[in-house]
């Protein structure tokens, strides 16, 4: 009787012949005589070699070279030599950082050579030294016009920034004032202020805080500029400029003659309450309206 075999271990034999990989194929390469002729043997015979030249480098000797060092030390004695009796001593390598014991490099003086330095957030070099001359103080007591002072809705009088600064180039020329930072700048939860000083031809005039209301992080750069403009304003007081706005008498009779208080109502709130402007000037605008 014949042996029967499983069918399991064809199975697995048909499986696994098809999961080895096939043997690599060499490529076909093909391989065909290439006629020669006797006349090209002939010609490739008559030919002489060709032969390439070994190309030569002419090196210089060790000796040849001039060393480095000796040119070094001839340059170096062109440097300017340092005095024993400097009073500037070197600043010692930072090799950590800084601590109490480091010593900085020393610092230039900012103005031109020759001319006296004045640092000017702290100096008071020429208050109340001489008064300046008749044009200037006619210029900077002028009376104010009418039609340049302006009102805000809460009744506050004020004369704008650039008048102020008009003033102050009619009365010194342009170039002759300017402004001196007199501390730095002081940032609170809702106010930001500075102090700040008028220095006009040389001379400190006057010293004053300016201050502004800020409503996030990012009107603080605003306010800083604001704080400089409300500084001028202040300081100009010691000048004369605009000094009828400072005057209670002025103020009502000012109200009283070019200006005219009326009700507003806000469009959103519905809220009316009492707001100030010209009588020449244009309506109140929006949010508010004018009542009837």
């Amino acid at each position: 009787m014949q042996r029967i075999r499983p069918l399991y271990r064809s199975i697995h034999t048909s499986a696994r012949a098809q999961a080895a990989p096939a043997p690599a194929r060499a490529p076909y390469v093909r391989r065909t005589a290439v006629p020669v002729s006797a006349a090209s043997r002939s010609v490739s015979a008559s030919r002489p070699a060709v032969s390439t030249p070994t190309p030569v480098f002419d090196f210089p000797d060790v000796d040849d070279i001039p060393s480095p060092v000796s040119e070094i030390e001839d340059y170096a004695n062109l440097a300017p030599s340092r005095s024993p009796n400097s009073s500037v001593e070197p600043s010692p390598p930072l090799a950590a950082f800084p601590n109490d014991s480091y010593k900085s490099l020393p610092t230039a003086p900012t103005t031109i050579a020759g001319e006296v330095y004045t640092d000017w957030t702290t100096s008071f070099s020429g208050l109340s030294q001489t008064p300046f001359s008749k044009e200037a103080a006619a210029e900077l007591m002028k009376p104010l016009d009418p039609e340049d002072i302006e009102i805000k809705p809460d009744g506050l009088l004020y004369l704008p920034e650039i008048k102020y600064r008009r003033t102050l180039n009619l009365a010194f020329g342009p170039g002759g004032w300017g402004l001196a930072p007199r501390g730095e700048t002081n940032v609170s939860e809702k106010i930001v202020s500075r102090e700040w000083g008028l220095v006009c031809l040389g001379r400190l005039v006057s010293v004053a805080r300016g201050e502004q209301e800020y409503f996030g992080p990012h009107g603080i750069p605003t306010a800083t500029e604001a704080v400089k403009s409300n500084a001028l304003m202040r300081c100009c007081k010691d000048l004369g400029i605009a000094s009828e706005l400072w005057d209670p008498k002025f103020i009502r009779e000012y109200k009283e003659k070019h200006c005219v208080e009326v009700f507003a109502e806000h469009q959103m709130t519905k809220k009316k309450k009492k707001m100030w402007r010209k009588k020449n000037g244009p309506k109140l605008e929006y949010p508010y309206k004018e009542g009837k």
